[in-house]
């Protein structure tokens, strides 16, 4: 069921996007050369721990899931583009990592993700993120009434396949309010026009997702991290959006 929010419900949400933004912040400062994901992992969850909050992840367990995750980050390493269940792993000079992270506060769920060099940046890591970057700041300029959801879904594709990318739309965003994943799913490619009327107090998560060298995808042995299929590089971006009667509120946005 698609829930449409009250601008008072709306306010009520924006601890939660501060706190994921801040965590995700502090996160991204974080990941070095050298440090491990596990290290990464027990960060987020002592930030999650001194907020008093509730992690959406370690107990969640969809049917794509092998268990319940049992962790409360995802990261996402290289060929790793979704769900990166945290491992004994250091991360190395030239890594691309993308980390999500959704937490709920006061009842309210905000859900963001970002992606970050580790170490040396190698230039095609740094334009593929960009590009998901992009994808998203243009389907956050859609997200107003008089626009549809296909509109969304349609920026996020036609941005990707302008630079050359393929888009798979197995993942994509969602609802979100009282808990993580809701109505409506809103696929990462789509046709203008189509598709459910975006109306005031519709809050969603955006999240373009893009593999370098193909939309194929399988789960790794470990029951969630998704990778690419040729082992070429992901990189993910997604922040949690109220609509408005004028300017969408971007309920995770960073500081800059």
């Amino acid at each position: 069921m698609i829930e449409l929010l009250t601008p008072a419900e709306v306010a009520q949400m924006r601890p939660a996007g501060r706190f994921v933004a801040d965590v995700l912040t502090k996160l991204a400062q974080a990941a070095d050369v050298g440090v491990n994901l596990l290290d990464l992992d027990a960060m987020a969850h002592r930030l999650i721990r001194d907020r008093g909050a509730q992690s959406c992840y370690i107990d969640y367990h969809p049917s794509f899931g092998a268990s319940p995750f049992g962790k409360v980050l995802c990261t996402s390493v290289n060929d790793a583009v979704l769900h990166g269940l945290p491992h004994d792993y250091r991360l190395a000079d030239g890594d691309l990592l993308s980390l999500d992270f959704a937490c709920s506060v006061d009842g309210w769920v905000a859900d963001s993700a970002l992606t970050v060099p580790v170490g040396s940046p190698r230039p095609e890591d740094q334009r593929l993120t960009a590009v998901t970057e992009d994808a998203l700041a243009r389907a956050i300029e859609i997200a107003r009434p008089g626009h549809k959801l296909g509109d969304i879904s349609a920026a996020i594709g036609q941005t990707a396949a302008s630079a050359g990318f393929a888009v798979n739309t197995q993942f994509g965003g969602h609802g979100v309010g009282r808990t993580m994943h809701g109505d409506p799913h809103v696929p990462n490619d789509g046709r203008p026009g189509r598709g459910l009327p975006l109306r005031p107090g519709l809050v969603i998560a955006i999240e373009p997702w893009l593999c370098a060298g193909t939309d194929e995808i399988y789960t790794d042995p470990d029951g969630w991290t998704i990778r690419s299929s040729d082992g070429s590089r992901g990189a993910h971006s997604e922040h949690t959006i109220a609509i408005t009667d004028g300017d969408p509120i971007v309920l995770t946005a960073r500081d800059t």
